[in-house]
């Protein structure tokens, strides 16, 4: 257990120092949300205190009442030690500007599929108004499905998952959003227990851990549900069936975008065929693909 030497620390400034120097001495892995050891030193300080989180400085020189600086130690002990990602801790998480709930059920939300809605999509689906109907398949906490949702208002949004508790938290998320009548969730094994219905746009960040990658996970990524992550040996073993099935649930010129991190070796070499789109993010070139229905049918 880290020693928390929380009477020697008595004003922010002094936790933000003493807490970057610990996180970069335990070696903690950074990913998901913060990049670095500051980032989310300040991120962890500033939330426990229920301080805005863009405003650091005015705060710097405040010294800390015993009570918050038994509260810092505990949650500074449960990252350290225990490896717990910061949006288990603080159970939140941000896609741009918008937070989601998050705990141990659901995988924390960081796809690259975000950055796309609308903008990166609007060449190949059209006009907002044009999406009528979505799908978010293997939705977790329901981040995507939310982005779909205010991205395409003319659209009602479905949001699959095979977790039952995942499909619980997605559920607080569309609350807190206020979209219960327009994102439709359903538990199902993929397209299994879909009913026949047809989209404009199905997008999917499936689980595409690679079994070799499972094995050298960081210890923060352990704490995420297993079914969210391993994509069987070489990562694709969703995609396979997605790819499979969703010319069935796509209508004429419909479009389907899946995230498959850094497969697109092995999904070039599984589909030759298919003429796989590469859609460029912020922080990836190779990571999501793009591909139309009529071209899923003439791939196969």
């Amino acid at each position: 257990m880290s020693s928390i030497p929380s009477g020697e620390l008595d004003t922010l400034r002094d936790w933000l120092r003493w807490t970057v120097s610990r996180f970069g001495e335990a070696k903690l892995h950074f990913g998901h949300g913060s990049e670095e050891a500051y980032d989310e030193a300040a991120y962890l300080l500033l939330h426990a205190l229920n301080l805005p989180l863009d405003r650091l400085e005015p705060f710097l020189d405040a010294k800390l009442t015993q009570a918050e600086r038994a509260a810092l130690g505990q949650l500074l002990a449960r990252r350290i030690d225990e490896r717990v990602p910061a949006a288990y801790l603080t159970h939140e998480a941000w896609l741009g500007d918008f937070r989601f709930y998050v705990d141990e059920r659901v995988l924390i939300p960081r796809s690259f599929i975000a950055e796309l809605i609308p903008g990166g999509l609007e060449h190949h689906v059209g006009a907002a108004a044009q999406v009528q109907a979505a799908l978010d398949m293997c939705t977790g906490s329901g981040c995507l499905a939310i982005l779909l949702a205010h991205a395409y208002p003319e659209a009602d949004v479905d949001a699959v998952d095979v977790s039952s508790a995942a499909l619980a938290v997605a559920q607080r998320n569309v609350s807190d959003y206020a979209l219960a009548d327009r994102i439709n969730l359903i538990r199902s094994d993929l397209f299994a227990n879909l009913p026949e219905k047809t989209y404009d746009l199905i997008i999917s960040n499936p689980p595409y851990v690679t079994a070799m990658g499972m094995e050298a996970l960081p210890d923060e990524y352990r704490h995420e549900p297993k079914l969210a992550l391993d994509g069987g040996d070489d990562g694709l073993d969703a995609v396979r069936t997605i790819l499979k099935e969703a010319p069935r649930f796509l209508n004429p010129g419909g479009t389907l975008v899946i995230e498959v991190g850094h497969n697109r070796t092995a999904a070039e070499a599984a589909f030759p065929r298919l003429p796989f789109m590469w859609l460029d993010t912020a922080g990836s070139e190779d990571c999501v693909f793009l591909v139309k229905r009529e071209d899923i049918i003439a791939g196969r």
